[in-house]
């Protein structure tokens, strides 16, 4: 059995993309409905938090002082020393309907960033729209590969696959990628989740090539094999995981971020919070965006 620590109780309304930064020995995260970054230091429990004025869908860390949150009204570059942010690239959707959902940098510093299906207001039809890349030079490109709900983004150690996840079909993708020049070529099913079970969320990769997937309302981190067959399950006191991520100097251990929207927190008082363990594998750490 693994023990699962809580790392901040933080009722978050939806945790999203923890990321680990080396040189400050810190875990960075965010809530998309009551929007802000936050910063954790494992070692001393320090915690910060950076407010945004819109749901924020992801996030890049600059390293330089600096990162670029994915807001519901476009890519903003936020000063983490003065909290001032700047546009930097305009929404390439209608806000009213979509914002941006899950991100992840490559190892050349290029931001890849998707989007969810998420009106303000309404019912309105599902659309599908495209995941697109983003960096200073050359700004927001389109990626063309469309989804409601894009997440699950992991590059592969050797930089040659990238896992893409079409949560509300269930699949899991791997798509081979072309690092040199930021591109994407044929896509393959990895896994399959039954829809009636749960979603495949936010997702890790470990030094062994294994990956790991928040499973959304099935209250789970799941390993699969590189030939995507599945290894274990990690049980957790939440429903709702949506991102895991190796941190910590060593890469050791696990942290997982959930969400407590549509949860009575009485039924399920850890909902939102911050956990961690140590899943007995180290991972690849994440990559920055390169600043201008």
């Amino acid at each position: 059995m693994t023990d699962i620590e809580v790392a901040v109780a933080a009722h978050a309304v939806i945790g999203e993309s923890p990321t680990w930064s080396p040189e400050e020995h810190a875990l960075y995260w965010i809530d998309i409905k009551q929007p802000a970054l936050h910063r954790y230091v494992p070692k001393s429990g320090a915690c910060r938090s950076w407010p945004l004025n819109s749901d924020v869908g992801a996030f890049a860390l600059c390293g330089d002082g600096s990162a670029v949150v994915a807001l519901r009204h476009g890519l903003y570059r936020l000063d983490l020393s003065t909290g001032a942010h700047e546009m930097v690239a305009p929404p390439p959707f209608d806000p009213a309907l979509f914002r941006f959902n899950e991100g992840i940098c490559d190892p050349t510093g290029r931001f890849w960033v998707g989007v969810m299906f998420d009106p303000v207001t309404g019912s309105p039809s599902p659309q599908r729209a495209a995941l697109h890349s983003f960096t200073f030079a050359g700004g927001l490109r389109s990626e063309h590969h469309e989804s409601q709900l894009h997440n699950g983004m992991a590059f592969t150690e050797d930089n040659k696959r990238f896992f893409l996840t079409d949560s509300y079909e269930g699949i899991i993708y791997v798509i081979d990628f072309d690092a040199a020049n930021g591109t994407l070529g044929s896509r393959n099913e990895f896994a399959r989740i039954p829809t009636n079970f749960g979603l495949p969320d936010g997702a890790a990769i470990d030094a062994e090539g294994y990956y790991w997937c928040a499973i959304h309302g099935a209250g789970r981190i799941r390993r699969y094999a590189p030939d995507g067959a599945v290894d274990r399950d990690i049980l957790l006191p939440v429903s709702k995981p949506t991102m895991c991520a190796f941190a910590g100097d060593d890469l050791e251990t696990m942290y997982v971020t959930s969400a407590s929207e549509g949860i009575e927190i009485a039924n399920e008082p850890l909902a939102g919070a911050l956990l961690r363990f140590r899943p007995g594998v180290s991972g690849i750490q994440r990559s920055f965006l390169r600043p201008k």
